[in-house]
């Protein structure tokens, strides 16, 4: 990747800079702080200070600090790091710490594209990476999507190295140690995923997955095929003890404090003596397929009122169901609190319209909010109304609404016709397999979801723009090949 630098220095520092100007941008103008970055902070800030990660009781700053595993450790030391250079609280601090590794995330990406495709494609994938505003914004938010994309990008190009060398080194010599090390690093970056969120875990099983289905193919098409097997075996063991390994301590530490096994953080990242509204949650899935949605009712439980007449016409499916609805939302309503017996409710809501359709649950509904969450505009750090399809906004929303949609669309787009062309030419693009392995686990395990949130895909982009960096490369040499062929004839 240096000597690519070295070579092509005006392209990479002209689009770093770029970059840059892109990333002081968004922080000037739009940086973000939500909830989530509040309770990051709270925990940060009383690990730093006072030795516990745990959350300080509600109006109660005087009684002892209440230990946690609703959050995984990895962004919370983090912040805890910047603070204690830069003082606690200090966002903006973090904001360009944030910066500074999305601007080496460029840097990955490219490697990852060289690795797959070619030196040019790296190129196209560097210009691509720096001037996209999706990764940019988030990176002036105090939320883990920076560092996740950025730990994402290394443990595939990682792998993507790793690979080569055992390809170098076939597998049926048994030779794994010259990747042994790439294999290491792999399950490392893994980790540092895991840490920030636990669908990180995902990037581990995209791995361990390919190495099994590289290990079938060519145990059959070799003689030996054992050491073929036991090759692609060692290489799965290494990434998953350096990528598990960090866990031990925050679980054995649960155990210790908590009292109770958790490996990684309860999927609504709740204390355990908080209800979970899981009848509310299993009711919202039953109808819920766009962030809108999230914004208007989903986030509204517990603490603020939900407006029925912003439930979507598939929320109700007959007088009798839409009765007992609206007389949950408003019993609901009358507290702002989901108790067990408003929850019970609708629990039960959710169990007799999921009887009546199964497969809009189980298939179409989750084929919608993946879906939504690829392909709607990515602007819900922006002033932009989440419901920019009706153009009701300021005129100058709505633009960068439509723009950033049909931005996302080329990135997608772009992606998609380089897959499409590999039933032409299968080797333009090495260890696809991997690639899409991670995107289709991902995105499957994101159907599963209550909160389609479109910021859950962004880990996918490095794949995405590697995709589509192949289809510009391609499509740029074969216009120059054009070329010298009509100055020939």
């Amino acid at each position: 990747m240096l000597n690519l630098v070295r070579e092509h220095r005006r392209l990479f520092l002209v689009t770093i800079f770029a970059a840059l100007a892109l990333r002081l941008f968004f922080l000037i103008h739009f940086p973000a702080v939500t909830d989530d970055s509040h309770v990051y902070a709270e925990l940060a800030t009383n690990w730093l200070q006072h030795g516990v990660y745990g959350q300080t009781q509600s109006g109660h700053p005087e009684l002892p600090i209440l230990p946690t595993d609703a959050r995984l450790p990895g962004y919370p030391m983090f912040l805890a790091a910047i603070f204690w250079l830069f003082g606690a609280g200090n966002f903006k601090a973090v904001m360009l710490a944030q910066i500074m590794v999305d601007l080496a995330t460029c840097f990955v990406v490219a490697d990852l594209a060289r690795r797959a495709v070619s030196s040019g494609a790296a190129q196209v994938a560097f210009v691509l990476t720096a001037l996209c505003p999706f990764l940019a914004n988030y990176a002036s938010a105090a939320l883990t999507e920076t560092l996740e994309i950025f730990f994402t990008a290394l443990a595939l190009d990682c792998a993507a190295a790793a690979l080569h060398c055992m390809q170098d080194a076939p597998p049926e010599s048994g030779a794994v140690k010259p990747s042994a090390n790439l294999w290491a690093a792999t399950g490392a970056a893994i980790a540092g995923s895991i840490l920030l969120r636990p669908d990180g875990g995902i990037l581990l099983a995209a791995v361990i997955l390919y190495l099994v289905v590289l290990a079938w193919k060519d145990s059959t098409g070799t003689k030996d095929g054992t050491k073929t097997i036991s090759s692609f075996l060692t290489a799965g063991i290494v990434v998953a003890i350096f990528a598990l390994a960090p866990l031990v301590p925050w679980t054995i530490r649960n155990l210790h404090t908590m009292h109770h096994f958790q490996p990684l953080a309860p999927r609504y990242a709740n204390d355990a003596d908080e209800l979970v509204p899981r009848g509310f949650n299993r009711w919202v899935k039953t109808w819920i397929i766009d962030y809108a949605s999230v914004e208007e009712i989903y986030w509204n439980v517990p603490g603020d009122k939900v407006d029925p007449a912003k439930l979507p016409a598939r929320a109700i499916e007959n007088p009798t169901e839409r009765d007992a609805t609206l007389a949950a939302i408003a019993d609901y309503n009358d507290s702002q609190d989901i108790t067990p017996e408003i929850d019970s409710r609708f629990g039960q809501l959710a169990t007799d319209r999921i009887r009546a359709h199964p497969i809009r649950y189980y298939l179409v509904l989750p084929v919608l909010r993946i879906a939504d969450m690829w392909l709607r505009p990515r602007t819900e750090l922006l002033p932009p109304d989440p419901r920019w399809w009706e153009f009701n906004d300021d005129w100058k929303h709505s633009v960068t609404a439509l723009g950033f949609g049909l931005l996302n669309l080329a990135y997608v787009t772009a992606a998609a016709f380089a897959l499409l062309s590999l039933t032409r030419s299968p080797a333009e693009i090495r260890w696809v397999g991997l690639l899409v392995i991670f995107v289709v686990l991902r995105s499957a395990f994101l159907g599963t979801v209550e909160s389609p949130e479109p910021r859950y895909t962004l880990e996918g982009y490095p794949v995405v723009i590697v995709l589509a960096a192949s289809m510009v490369a391609r499509r740029g040499r074969n216009a120059r090949q054009d070329e010298q062929e009509k100055k020939l004839t």
